[in-house]
């Protein structure tokens, strides 16, 4: 188990649900991943790298709705620059995608 924290701590951490709008392979990365383009509504739409290669396909995740953290600081990932961390569970080297199990306006926080 991690450490503990507060949930003051936690309530930093700004969660939202974004639809995916564009994905395109991402050779440079270190480990095989996707470069997403996502749409988070009246945020706008954020660029992220994701290592999502061994259960999705490209087409399958066009649409879908995700969870991600937006208010980390840019992440440069190779020439590539990451605006948000999408989130999942990982098993191994599968990472399964979170998201709300009904569709729900982009943006939306997660609490």
């Amino acid at each position: 188990m991690s450490k503990t924290i507060q949930f003051n701590d936690f309530t930093k951490v700004d969660i939202r649900v974004g639809t995916i709008i564009e994905v395109n392979d991402f050779p440079e990365a270190r480990n095989p991943a996707y470069k997403l383009t996502i749409d988070f509504g009246a945020l706008g739409v954020k660029k992220s790298s994701a290592q999502i290669t061994t259960l999705y396909k490209k087409e399958d995740l066009i649409d879908k709705q995700i969870l991600a953290v937006v208010n980390f600081p840019k992440k440069q990932i190779g020439k590539f620059m990451s605006e948000c961390l999408v989130l999942g569970a990982v098993n191994g080297k599968d990472v399964t995608l979170l998201n709300p199990e009904l569709k729900v306006k982009n943006g939306s926080t997660v609490s």
